[in-house]
């Protein structure tokens, strides 16, 4: 069976455990070449996981002809250009999350994909890991019943970069990640969201800067009405106390609850009349792994990868709606 050849555009920090060897260690792959601005960290990359290829440009790497996928793991900012760029060289591209800066972004990358004939996929890898699975399992053998409500409520105290305004990360730049942590780690549970009860119909929020660390938002509540009826909130706070720190999905049904978590990997908590059962799952070493074995397998022609460019765009747009002032914002 072919090996399928990988190549990165923005080899950083996502890409040493959670992303890059995941490339070299699933079955029928390999990682060929690797690219960042800066020369001397793409070639040290390079150096430390064993990859043939290093580039500066990324032009370079698109149109290196022995690369058969392209992996877009640079900020938000620069995913459409890139993803639509690779699209058009003929590479099939799997990018970071969030999509795209916004929705139009998005859909501009899906039509991309759809003009040029390759495919896209969008690293919402919670998706194919088995500790959400089973989740996604007792929804579907309706263990809780009808499903009825979902909360979210995530705190977290600001780190140590985040006070520190010369400090700052990319990732509270508006300009770069297309929000704050909101963008960056909520669109995880948002998409797993959509992931385990279907499509919203339609999204509200309040958009906080209650801690005023960054220009970017640190709190924010939402509202959810899903296609099949579930009512949905949440709460976001990334300027916490330390003594309130919490990551909790709790989704209730007619006949119980399901509780876990989107970063912690807590104990999968199913809550009935007849007791609490708890299911536990290893968090991953290399946590993409799953998808990007599933993306190989697809085109292998082995499987189906769980997150495509439409899905991945329908996340951007309940951010969209929640970001959209319809409830207000401080």
């Amino acid at each position: 069976m072919k090996t399928i050849k990988w190549g990165i555009l923005g080899c950083g920090d996502v890409c040493e455990v959670k992303s890059g060897p995941a490339f070299y260690k699933c079955e029928n792959s390999a990682l060929l070449a690797v690219m960042r601005r800066d020369a001397r960290k793409a070639a040290d990359f390079a150096l430390r996981h064993n990859v043939p290829r290093f580039y500066a440009n990324a032009d370079d790497l698109i149109n290196d002809p022995e690369v058969d996928v392209v992996y877009v793991a640079t900020p938000p900012g620069s995913h459409a250009e890139l993803t639509i760029k690779a699209l058009q060289a003929g590479k099939p591209v799997y990018v970071e999350k969030p999509m795209g800066c916004n929705y139009a972004e998005c859909l501009r990358m899906v039509e991309a994909a759809k003009t040029s004939g390759q495919q896209l996929w969008v690293a919402y890898y919670r998706r194919s890991l088995p500790y959400f699975l089973k989740v996604k399992e007792l929804l579907e053998q309706q263990a809780i019943g009808k499903v009825q409500t979902v909360k979210v409520e995530f705190f977290r105290p600001p780190l140590l970069s985040d006070i520190e305004k010369a400090a700052h990360t990319w990732r509270v730049d508006k300009k770069i990640a297309g929000g704050g942590y909101f963008y960056d780690m909520a669109s995880h549970t948002i998409d797993m969201l959509l992931f385990l009860l279907g499509q919203i119909k339609t999204a509200s929020g309040i958009v906080g800067h209650v801690g005023g660390l960054y220009a970017a938002e640190d709190t924010v509540s939402a509202s959810l009405l899903f296609e099949s009826g579930v009512v949905g909130s949440g709460l976001w706070c990334y300027v916490s106390s330390d003594v309130q720190t919490k990551d909790l999905i709790e989704i209730t049904g007619d006949k119980g609850i399901i509780r876990f978590s989107t970063f912690d990997f807590s104990d999968i908590e199913y809550i009935t009349h007849a007791g609490t059962e708890k299911f536990g799952f290893p968090k991953p070493e290399h946590i993409q792994q799953f998808m990007i074995q599933s993306i190989v397998d697809e085109l292998s022609g082995k499987g189906k990868c769980p997150s495509s460019g439409e899905s991945g765009a329908l996340t951007n747009r309940v951010i969209d709606l929640i970001f959209s002032g319809n409830a207000g914002s401080i």
